[in-house]
C-alpha cells in the first residue's frame, strides 16, 4: 500500500460523496475516483486497482443494491481487493457474502453510525491494511436467527474477546476495551483458534475465519 493509499469513493449522493473526498484527501488518502453509479463503480475499480474503495450499497441505476454487487463481483475477480461498504441499511446476504471468502480487507459501516473522523479513518486504514472493520449493529443483524453454536466450547470472555476482534479490533484495542493486557488477549485469540479448529496460519487470514464463526453462530 503506499503512503497515501488510492482510493475510490463511491456514493451516489453529491454531497456526501465531496464530503468523503475532502475528508479522506485531508486524512492522507489519494482520491483517484469519485463515482456516482454502479457501472461508473465497476470502471474505476478496474482502471484504478485502489487501496482500499469506500462503497455506498444502494446506487443507480437500480438503487436497489448496485455498488454491493459490483464490489462482490470485484472481489470474485481480485480476491481481497479492500472494501469498506457505508451504508443505512444492513444487507444481510450480501454482508455475508462479502465476509464468506475469508480473505479479509472488509469493513461494513452505517452511515448514521460514524460518530467522528477519527474512528472512521481508523476504520478505512484498517480495510486497506487488510484487516475487519464491522460495525456492532450489522454484526448483531448477521448473528440474529441462527439456529447453531459452533461457539459452545469457548468461555464467557472468549465470546467478549470475538466479538470485539468482529468489529475489527486489534489485540491492544480489545484490551484497553476489556481492561486486561496485551498478552492475555492473545492467549485468549489462541485458545479461540484452537477451539474452533483454526489451523495456523497467517494471524489475518485466522482473525478473519474465527469472525465468521462468530457471525455463523446464534
Amino acid at each position: 500500500m503506499s503512503a497515501r493509499p488510492r482510493t475510490v469513493v463511491a456514493e451516489d449522493q453529491y454531497l456526501l460523496r465531496d464530503g468523503l473526498t475532502h475528508l479522506l484527501t485531508a486524512h492522507g488518502f489519494d482520491v483517484v475516483a469519485a463515482v456516482g453509479s454502479g457501472p461508473e463503480l465497476a470502471a474505476a475499480l478496474r482502471e484504478h486497482r485502489p487501496d482500499v474503495s469506500i462503497v455506498d450499497v444502494r446506487m443507480p441505476p437500480t438503487n436497489t443494491d448496485e455498488g454491493l454487487q459490483v464490489a462482490l463481483a470485484a472481489r470474485r475477480e481480485s480476491p481481497g481487493l479492500p472494501i469498506l461498504v457505508l451504508s443505512q441499511h444492513v444487507e444481510q446476504l450480501y454482508a455475508r457474502e462479502l465476509l464468506a471468502d475469508g480473505t479479509g480487507a472488509v469493513g461494513y459501516l452505517l452511515k448514521d453510525r460514524v460518530f467522528n473522523a477519527a474512528d472512521f479513518i481508523d476504520a478505512v486504514r484498517r480495510v486497506a491494511a487488510g484487516g475487519t472493520a464491522m460495525d456492532p449493529e450489522v454484526i448483531a443483524k448477521l448473528v440474529a436467527g441462527n439456529a447453531s453454536d459452533p461457539l459452545a466450547a469457548l468461555t464467557p470472555r472468549e465470546r467478549e474477546v470475538l466479538a470485539l476482534m468482529a468489529e475489527g479490533c486489534s489485540n491492544a484495542a480489545v484490551a484497553a476495551r476489556l481492561h486486561f493486557s496485551e498478552g492475555a488477549v492473545g492467549k485468549h485469540t489462541a485458545n479461540i483458534f484452537a477451539k474452533l479448529g483454526i489451523a495456523a496460519s497467517d494471524d489475518t487470514n485466522r482473525r478473519v475465519l474465527a469472525v465468521l464463526a462468530y457471525l455463523s453462530a446464534g
